[in-house]
This record gives structure tokens, sequence and C-alpha cells, in this order.
């Protein structure tokens, strides 16, 4: 039977994507504080949470070469850090990592789907991963929520469904699913409140900063 057939038979992990230079930002921008923490701080604390909790069977989370700075928030989450040689050449070639590390075949549960997050999403809530995983256990295949200050914007995590793996083959440079999720048959949107903004730039996260 095939994972996608059968979503209890197999677990869902998270993939974190945390290679990025954060050129826009001036460098080192997952650990820029936040909040009383750092943005990749609130991310791994809410993963956390879906780990402890049981929502995620566990997770991995693709950095660049050496970064000492990411490992500890990483670790103490309970996230594998796979690094990334490439991750200069951009996003496509860490979420092709992350997806192969979660295949390996001695993981179990074996994995039925990938949630991807991008890591400089801090305000990444546990109830939106609740209301994937629990549309995704109801009828399996590839999700992504929909939020409802942002209704026009792909957003994110996307439940990649098993399935639906081999469309990152597909993606080169700094490419991500987005595109290739609009244009998928079956892809399902979750309607969820509230927004869930990338950091791109510094004036990014001051607005974050103002937001209640």
């Amino acid at each position: 039977m095939r994972a996608h057939e059968s979503p209890a038979a197999g677990g869902v992990y998270a993939l974190v994507l945390a290679a990025g230079r954060g050129r826009r930002f001036g460098g080192d921008k997952l650990l820029a504080p936040f909040r009383g923490a750092t943005i990749i701080g609130h991310v791994t604390a809410t993963l956390a949470q879906a780990m402890s909790g049981g929502l995620l069977s566990g997770g991995v989370a693709v950095v660049p070469v050496q970064a000492r700075a990411l490992l500890w928030p990483l670790d103490t989450a309970g996230l594998e850090v796979v690094e990334n040689p490439d991750a200069g050449t951009g996003l496509a070639s860490s979420l092709r990592l992350g997806l192969a590390a979660l295949a390996q075949p001695d993981r179990s549960p074996a994995p039925a789907a990938a949630l991807i997050v991008l890591a400089d999403q801090p305000l990444l809530r546990l109830s939106v991963i609740e209301a994937l995983i629990s549309a995704w256990r109801r009828a399996p295949g590839t999700l992504r929520p929909r939020y409802a200050e942002q209704p026009a914007e792909p957003g994110h995590p996307v439940l990649l469904d098993r399935a639906d793996w081999f469309l990152a083959e597909a993606l080169r440079g700094d490419q991500g699913l987005g595109a290739l999720l609009t244009g998928h048959a079956g892809v399902r949107l979750v309607e969820v409140p509230g927004a869930n903004p990338d950091v791109d730039t510094a004036e990014d996260l001051r607005l974050l900063e103002d937001m209640t």
C-alpha cells in the first residue's frame, strides 16, 4: 500500500529550511532577536511543542556548513541537523537534501508526509500545524494553509504528502515549491486565521514586532 493511502501507518516529520544566507537582512537573520528569543528560537520552540504533543514524529533542519550558532536551538528542539555544502545555490538543494534525509530507510515510523517549514517565519503557530495534520489524516494529500490576513499569498508551512516528494527533483536554484504546487492537481487549502509573514529584511522584523 502506498504511504499516502494510509497516513496513519506513517509519521509526519518537520523539514526546516534554514540554510539561507540572509543577504537582504544583512546576515545572521535567523539569530536576530525577536520578542525575547531569536527568529529561529521561536520556530524551533513551536516545532518542539508539536513533537512533544505527538503531532510530529521528528524532523530535520538543513543548514549551511559550519553554522555552529544554529546548532544549539535546533538540537535542543530535537531536530536532526543536515549540512548543505551547496547552500549558496539556493532553496532547491536544501529541499532535496532534507527530503532525502527524511527518506532514509531506517527511519521509524516511516515518513508519510513532510511539514516544510521556513526558518524565517517566527509567527509559526502550533494551531496551524495541528489544522494541517488533522486535515491530512482525514484525507491524505498535499496541503497548504491560507491565512485570513494574507489570502492572496501562498501559505506556509506546506504539508507535502510523500506521494508528491518527487516534485522537488524538478526544482533548481532558489526555486521553492510554490509555483509547482499552484499548478499541481490535488493540492488543498486549509483556511486558518491570522498571518505568517517571512522576515526578509530588518524592516520586516521591525514591522513584525508591532504586530499583536
